[in-house]
């Protein structure tokens, strides 16, 4: 049967800082031989520590989210065994909810299980970086600052290929909406109404991936979207209104009515560099 996790207050806990977060240590039996963690009992600590900020999950999430931040904040690194009687006595679940856990992370890419060798966590180049999970569980770890990067990169890349391919597509309907987007975005520039045009400017890259036809483009940019919002404010595209920006969106607009695929897609670039954060992460061309 299995028994909640100890009502304690706490949060994800920092290298180093354990001491700050109050935990009571639950009975361990003795054990034949060295700890399967050999030397670990610290962190799995640290992971006791971060369950009861969990409880919503039910206990089966709480341990898929603790044992997820573990590894990806590096605390587990890779090829490092996980014993599920271990788990199970620090957490005080039953081996039903270990395995099933397991079982989830191993779908993610976290771990990987084998006869006569256990489960183990696998190196990030084996990941679903683009898992939900993995994606809020790099946001609030020390990997915060590269994925932000990698996603900035990543969507540099899909929207100017999705300006090009929307050129091609006379969906005048979905052009004319495009079109009111910006005109929205003029009026509320004008006004200094900043969160009517940033929607208009989410709603306006929304539609344009939507009219270039490619569902898995589209899926893609959605992701990548949803994620860059979990990491942090935008670091591309039009967070703050400016004249440039919306010179940019009129030009796309522009080469959408005359179907001109080049120049939508240099457009798009042009604009996805107007943020001078973005000058830091758009690949720069190489020299050869």
């Amino acid at each position: 049967m299995m028994t909640a996790a100890r009502p304690v207050d706490t949060g994800l806990a920092a290298p180093g800082g354990l001491d700050r977060y109050p935990y009571a240590e639950a009975p361990v039996p003795d054990r034949v031989g060295p700890p399967s963690w050999d030397g670990t009992d610290t962190e799995l600590g640290r992971v006791g520590r971060r369950a009861a900020g969990n409880r919503g999950r039910g206990l089966h999430g709480q341990l898929v989210q603790q044992l997820g931040q573990m590894i990806v904040s590096g605390d587990l690194g890779a090829d490092r065994p996980l014993v599920p009687e271990e788990i199970g006595q620090r957490f005080e679940v039953s081996r039903t909810v270990v395995r099933e856990s397991l079982r989830v992370l191993e779908a993610k890419g976290l771990v990987s299980a084998r006869p006569n060798v256990g489960t183990r966590v696998r190196p990030v180049s084996d990941w679903n970086l683009l898992d939900p999970d993995i994606i809020e569980w790099r946001a609030f770890g020390p990997q915060r600052e590269d994925q932000r990067r990698e996603l900035s990169e990543l969507r540099w890349t899909i929207e100017p290929l999705a300006a090009r391919l929307a050129a091609g597509h006379g969906r005048e309907d979905v052009q004319q909406r495009i079109g009111d987007m910006v005109e929205i975005m003029g009026h509320a520039f004008a006004q200094g109404d900043a969160i009517t045009f940033s929607r208009a400017d989410a709603e306006f890259h929304s539609l344009l991936i939507q009219l270039a036809g490619n569902r898995m483009l589209e899926h893609l940019s959605g992701i990548v979207s949803a994620a860059l919002q979990v990491s942090g404010p935008p670091t591309i595209s039009c967070d703050r209104p400016s004249e440039a920006c919306l010179t940019h969106h009129a030009r796309i607009v522009e080469a959408l009515a005359t179907g001109d695929g080049p120049a939508a897609e240099a457009a798009m670039r042009q604009l996805l560099t107007v943020h001078p954060e973005v000058e830091r992460v758009v690949p720069a061309p190489r020299e050869h």
